[in-house]
């Protein structure tokens, strides 16, 4: 089969579309072949330039969040068929054990064929793309974690989210509208800004072009927002966003694309009583619900561009210069 293999680490240029071993399906495995998988930041990007803090071994294929049809079954597999159409999840266990996931500690889906435990993927609902079932469930999952389990977020609640027109920003604003809050959507470019509210935010502030703190005190007339959602970890922009938290409020994160490493205002911290928690939970409920909430066009995904998987390196270049509005993909079939 065709993939984009690492063999080293560093720039795009270590991705090369090569010739690999076809993977074969053991007890309890499907393989899956590949019609879109998406391009992160953190979990391709950082991972390809070898500053993730996971080890991963090389040679390597990338890949998170493949979808595709089953092409063949592995003994003792009753609960998947050949020909069904499914979408692998986030990690292959549990969400709050080790770190086990598909395109990270194994080979990924930047390849005409995946091998996967049955159990990982998900059927997806008819009347849903591929591309479109691929970010659904790698971010809105995620979402309804950060925003319901751990910020615990209530009707008529105040959010700002960060990066608000990335894939698990995006996300972010359908769920807190979801749930019954009034959204701040942040995002670095006037056509970002409106792509979120496009997807239901109430408000809009490109961090990039004005102060986003003085801008969320002025639109919560002084009392700043009960939830930061963050998922940037930008040294500049994070002490903006929370010192836009209104007294007992809560900031939720699940990212660090943005250097992973922020000044923290203790004093604020407790003097405000606020609450900071990270997470990298989900449930297969979330998963199930996700998936047949876009399927009904209730739930809508952002898509950069769909570009063919020989062309994984040019993706990642563009990804990192963040031009575009949404997420990148990737598809052997093209």
């Amino acid at each position: 089969m065709k993939a984009v293999v690492m063999h080293e680490f560093g720039g795009p240029e270590v991705l090369r579309y090569e010739d690999f071993p076809m993977p074969l399906p053991g007890p309890g495995e499907v393989l899956v072949e590949v019609h879109a998988v998406s391009v992160n930041r953190t979990l391709d990007l950082v991972v390809r330039a070898g500053q993730y803090g996971a080890p991963v071994t090389l040679p390597h294929i990338l890949g998170v969040d493949p979808s595709g049809v089953i092409a063949a079954v592995g003994s003792g597999v009753t609960e998947r068929m050949v020909g069904e159409r499914v979408v692998t999840l986030p990690w292959r266990g549990k969400p709050v054990g080790p770190l086990d996931a598909v395109g990270m500690q194994h080979l990924g889906g930047y390849a005409e064929f995946v091998k996967l435990p049955a159990s990982a993927t998900v059927p997806i609902p008819d009347g849903l793309g591929f591309a479109e079932a691929t970010i659904v469930t790698r971010h809105a999952p995620q979402a309804f974690n950060l925003l319901r389990d751990r910020a615990g977020l209530k009707p008529g609640e105040s959010v700002l989210v960060m990066g608000a027109s990335g894939g698990l920003g995006s996300a972010g604003v359908q769920v807190a509208k979801l749930m019954g809050a009034t959204v701040i959507a942040g995002a670095g470019a006037p056509d970002r800004v409106a792509a979120a509210i496009a997807l239901g935010a109430d408000h809009g502030v490109d961090y990039r072009a004005e102060d986003p703190t003085a801008r969320v005190l002025e639109l919560t007339d002084g009392r700043g927002v009960d939830v930061v959602f963050e998922n940037i970890a930008d040294p500049v922009l994070f002490p903006q966003a929370f010192h836009a938290i209104a007294r007992h409020g809560r900031l939720v994160t699940a990212g660090s694309h943005g250097g992973g490493e922020v000044p923290l205002d203790v004093k604020r911290l407790y003097l405000y009583q606020i609450a900071v928690m990270g997470s990298l939970g989900f449930t297969h409920e979330d998963v199930v619900a996700s998936l047949d909430a876009a399927a009904r066009g209730e739930f809508g995904v952002l898509i950069d561009d769909v570009l063919p998987l020989r062309e994984a390196a040019e993706a990642h270049r563009r990804v990192a210069g963040r031009g575009g509005v949404g997420k990148m993909v990737l598809s052997p079939k093209l």
